[in-house]
């Protein structure tokens, strides 16, 4: 467990690095995720930017039982059945995409396929229109990579357009009511079930970026690991039916989620032998609990058929990814048709010269070049 500090946060940040330690951590009811909890001093410090508040009253902000209300909310959307329900639709938004790709020699392939894929599904199943996606991934980026230079800003003007579309979005649905998600979510407001028109815009506001951003770079990132292991590509080729096995060592040889989102000391508390005052902040490093070598033998091999496999991508405890289904889903469906359409796929640039996402929370590539 280490104490440290990150450009785009002022305050201290508390880390915890090993496997048992982080498992742990995200089920210690003793760290609060409301901010509202915190003292003034504490949310200044944390919380610089005021526009957000109108954004952050959702699942992932909050503590039981408000969070079991809000989850419950949306949950039957993601429950297997449903989730499965979506595999033809799937299907066919990454075909769609791939014959695009197929008329090109080169490509960015998080720009040509792993962006807009999730986000076209996400965006169908709340509703919201798909041609609006090149705004939601600026906004997106904005709030995932605040400015180190402390120039809150670009964030501030992010929280504030992203809200004013939100609210004309959800103004639109409560007058004409569709079977999607976010018309719902509204009904669910409007039979007394006390969700706020803050908490119903920040619910799709997480939905829309949580929705996307974890697919995004779990296909990304999936893929770059194949391609800087070709033994383990033509492993893969050779047996498909190790696709299931290979996306979970996906998930923890590169998983799409840097660190868990924060969580609070409301008093000086004691953890695996660190003091920590009240009002700090502390994460569970993902990435790096799922290298812990006393959990993972050889961490840094990737082995596609790696047996077991007790990673903590998505999380643990009540706060684990309401969309892990949604997410293994579309990123299976990808990568089998990736590799079925597409035999020669190839670095175009030297691996080396790649560079990843400047993010507290996001584990991602800028860009994925490829030839095929």
């Amino acid at each position: 467990m280490a104490r440290s500090h990150h450009p785009s946060v002022a305050g201290p940040i508390w880390v915890v690095c090993r496997y048992h330690a982080a498992v742990e951590f995200l089920k210690d009811n003793r760290f609060a995720k409301s901010k509202q909890k915190l003292g003034r001093e504490s949310q200044r410090r944390y919380f610089r930017v005021s526009a957000l508040k109108h954004l952050d009253q959702h699942m992932l902000s909050a503590d039981p039982p408000m969070h079991t209300r809000l989850r419950s909310l949306v949950a039957q959307a993601f429950t297997a059945r449903r989730v499965e329900a979506l595999r033809p639709r799937i299907t066919a938004i990454a075909e769609q995409l791939l014959d695009s790709v197929q008329q090109q020699d080169r490509v960015d392939l998080l720009d040509a396929f792993a962006f807009p894929l999730p986000i076209t599904v996400i965006a169908e199943l709340l509703g919201v229109p798909v041609e609006d996606q090149d705004r939601f991934r600026e906004w997106t980026t904005t709030f995932l990579t605040p400015p180190k230079d402390g120039d809150v800003a670009p964030l501030r003007r992010m929280a504030q357009e992203f809200q004013a579309y939100l609210q004309e979005f959800l103004a639109r649905r409560r007058a004409e009511p569709r079977d999607d998600l976010a018309s719902a979510m509204i009904a669910a407001e409007e039979q007394g079930d006390r969700l706020s028109p803050v908490e119903l815009m920040s619910m799709v506001f997480l939905l829309l970026v949580a929705g996307h951003e974890t697919t995004v770079n779990l296909i990304g990132n999936g893929i770059w690991a194949l391609l800087k292991h070709p033994e383990q590509l033509e492993r893969l080729r050779a047996a498909p039916a190790l696709l299931d096995s290979a996306v979970e060592e996906m998930l923890r040889y590169c998983g799409p989620v840097k660190h868990s989102t924060s969580r609070f000391t409301l008093e000086d508390t004691e953890f695996h032998g660190q003091h920590i005052p009240a009002g700090e902040m502390v994460v569970a490093g993902l990435v790096s609990a799922n290298h812990d070598a006393e959990v993972f033998p050889e961490p840094e091999r990737f082995d596609i058929a790696r047996q077991p496999n007790r990673h903590i991508a998505f999380g643990s405890g009540i706060h684990f990814c309401l969309g892990a289904p949604l997410a293994l889903l579309e990123a299976k469906l990808s990568f089998r048709l990736l590799l079925e359409r597409l035999p020669q796929l190839r670095f175009a640039v030297e691996p080396s010269t790649l560079r990843w996402r400047d993010s507290l929370l996001i584990h991602g590539l800028e860009r994925l070049p490829v030839t095929f």
